[in-house]
C-alpha cells in the first residue's frame, strides 16, 4: 500500500479545511491503516472507536431504509468528529476544532474518499 499517498491525502484534507486537528484511515474492522494524529491522540484506539461507530451508525441506516451510510459526526464541547465510510472496507476520521465548517469539510472529504479508496483498491488488488 502506498502510504506516502495516503498522508498526502490526510495532509491536503486538513490543508484545504481550517480547523481540522487530526486524520485517520482505518479498515473496517478498526485496525489502523494510517494517521495524521496529534501525540495527545491514540490513533489505533481512534480507529477502533471510529468503526465500532460507523458499524452502528450503518446498521441504524440500513434499519431505517436510509441507504447506505456516508457519514455520521459526533459534535463535542471542544469541537468535532467525523467519521466517513470508505467504500466497504475502509473508513477516515476526521477531527476538527470548534471553529471547523462542517458543510465545508464533507464538500471536502468527497474527493478525497474517492482518491483514499483508489489507493486502498490498489492494496487490495496487489494483493490477489
Amino acid at each position: 500500500m502506498d502510504h506516502q499517498a495516503l498522508a498526502l491525502e490526510m495532509r491536503g484534507l486538513r490543508e484545504q479545511v481550517t480547523g481540522i486537528t487530526d486524520t485517520a484511515v482505518a479498515a473496517a474492522d478498526g485496525l489502523l491503516i494510517a494517521a495524521d494524529t496529534a501525540d495527545s491522540i491514540d490513533p489505533e484506539g481512534l480507529a477502533a472507536l471510529a468503526a465500532a461507530g460507523l458499524g452502528l451508525a450503518r446498521r441504524t441506516a440500513q434499519a431505517t431504509a436510509r441507504g447506505t451510510l456516508r457519514r455520521t459526526v459526533t459534535y463535542g464541547s471542544h469541537g468535532c468528529a467525523a467519521f466517513y465510510a470508505v467504500g466497504d472496507t475502509a473508513l477516515m476520521v476526521v477531527l476538527g476544532d470548534e471553529g471547523m465548517d462542517v458543510d465545508d469539510l464533507h464538500r471536502a472529504t468527497q474527493p478525497t474518499l474517492r482518491r483514499i479508496d483508489s489507493i486502498l483498491t490498489e492494496k487490495a488488488a496487489e494483493g490477489v
